[in-house]
């Protein structure tokens, strides 16, 4: 598919070492934009770094740290107006899973669950959607929500919270952004295999796939897919909602039967 309006862009992606980071990456390249990877794990950004400068040597950077830092967030910001000059996309896709029995999840899990998935989210947008207020040009925000903020699911209240809530974020800034021409909406993936969810699970797929009515799990280009036609001028006009990207899994109510 053929997105207008990507070319010459500069997109900010945190997490983007691996899986729907990657994708989505990896496919704003393709469609001739400039892109700033961040990641957190020295090792993997730098892999990930080498794989794509095979490809696209001139177009991409990569900037270490933890997204939830807003010391951080303002070092990134800084160092990709540094290499490209301005800011066009932000995809704050870094997040954290953290699995935990409600009655005994400690404050400090909790925090860093909030850190990450809310707090690097919420500062990476404002500090960004500033720079593209002064550019006058528009822009677009695209925050990576989940099929858990629209369902609930056992022993991850405090990670569906977060998911939930950058829904609601998609939609409340669209009063500050929108007279800026700036565009924010949220994706919420479903079952996704990614190098992570393979590790946590070795048959994630199989697993997984029996509640999808395609009864396959997605894969992180589907979920990139999707953020790509968010960002380009074909979505100019979608503002403040959340696609979901799940293979209908969210659209149903599946029967105990149905998974025997």
């Amino acid at each position: 598919m053929i997105y207008t309006g990507i070319k010459g862009k500069v997109a900010i992606i945190t997490g983007a070492g691996m899986g729907i980071g990657y994708a989505i990456a990896e496919l704003l390249l393709k469609n001739g934009a400039r892109v700033v990877l961040n990641e957190v794990d020295e090792k993997v950004a730098e892999n990930t770094l080498i794989r794509l400068k095979k490809k696209f040597p001139d177009s991409c950077s990569l900037f270490i740290g933890d997204a939830g830092d807003v010391e951080v967030i303002d070092s990134l910001v800084h160092f990709t107006l540094e290499q490209y000059g301005r800011i066009d996309f932000v995809i704050p896709n870094a997040g954290i899973t953290l699995f935990g029995d409600f009655f005994k999840f400690k404050p400090q899990e909790f925090d860093k669950v909030i850190g990450l998935n809310l707090k690097g989210a919420f500062f990476l947008v404002q500090k960004t959607g500033e720079i593209m207020k002064k550019q006058g040009d528009g822009g677009r925000v695209i925050l990576m929500s989940s099929i858990t903020g629209i369902r609930g699911y056992p022993d991850l209240t405090a990670y569906s919270m977060t998911k939930a809530a950058l829904q609601m974020m998609a939609k409340s800034l669209v009063l500050a952004l929108a007279p800026h021409e700036i565009t924010v909406n949220a994706i919420a993936p479903g079952a996704t295999l990614t190098e992570r969810t393979k590790e946590e699970e070795p048959d994630y797929a199989g697993t997984w796939g029996k509640l999808i009515p395609r009864g396959i799990v997605g894969k992180p280009n589907d979920v990139a897919e999707a953020c790509l036609f968010l960002l380009s001028e074909g979505a100019a006009h979608i503002n403040g909602q959340t696609l979901v990207v799940d293979g209908g899994w969210t659209a149903i109510g599946r029967y105990p039967e149905d998974l025997e």
